[in-house]
């Protein structure tokens, strides 16, 4: 199947979006690549009204500040100083853009040697990682995500935050650069699996971008 690139419509004016400091990248893959494991409906909405929706309220909260200047990244470091709308609204942000890279409708991508060996050392092997990363999501009460972060020492760790906040946030209690994420509010999986969260979290491993995720902990480990 031919994979067709899925661009923003209608979540901002052209103009705004001509003018806006962050912009939805397109998803690299069609809505309905992922079925079997994430479902088209779920996939569209999650994209182009979730996810939109983040992308355009961040542009709202910051227009006209000094955080217009700044990287994403870098308005995460201080979210504590930011208000609520600007804190929900970059995490949304880059959360789902992290989010959509991670997923693949390739099969059975493999971690690199290095993420390997990282993976082993730290969690015994590839199936503990993904038992502890299941666990973190389906343990995470209400809405959230579950990580997998490479921390200041280079080192893996297996975290959760509540809401729209990552690790890299300065609020965050386990701190590191996400390579992984796994969205588990009720939108991203609801459609085809109900109350049924572990099911959503299993599935996933079978469209999980190993290859992005290994390119993610190469550049983290520089």
């Amino acid at each position: 199947m031919k994979i067709k690139k899925i661009f923003l419509a209608g979540a901002i004016s052209a103009a705004t979006f001509a003018a806006a400091q962050f912009r939805q990248t397109p998803l690299p893959y069609a809505y309905n690549a992922l079925e079997g494991s994430v479902d088209a409906q779920t996939m569209e909405i999650h994209y182009t009204k979730h996810a939109a929706a983040y992308v355009a309220n961040l542009n709202k909260a910051i227009a006209g500040t000094p955080l217009e200047k700044e990287s994403l990244e870098k308005i995460l470091s201080h979210i504590s100083k930011e208000s609520p709308a600007v804190r929900n609204n970059a995490g949304g942000h880059y959360n789902h853009e992290l989010f959509w890279t991670v997923l693949t409708p390739e099969k059975n991508t493999q971690p690199s040697p290095g993420l390997a060996k990282a993976i082993n050392d730290s969690f015994g092997s590839l199936d503990a990682l993904k038992e502890k990363l299941s666990k973190a999501g389906a343990d995470r009460f209400g809405s959230g995500w579950a990580w997998l972060v490479v921390t200041a020492d280079k080192k893996l760790a297996v975290t959760s935050t509540a809401n729209q906040d990552n690790p890299l946030m300065d609020i965050a209690e386990v701190k590191g650069t996400p390579i992984f994420g796994i969205d588990v509010w009720e939108h991203a999986y609801y459609l085809k699996y109900q109350n049924k969260r572990a099911d959503y979290l299993a599935a996933l491993w079978n469209v999980t971008n190993w290859k992005e995720i290994s390119r993610r902990y190469g550049e983290t480990i520089k």
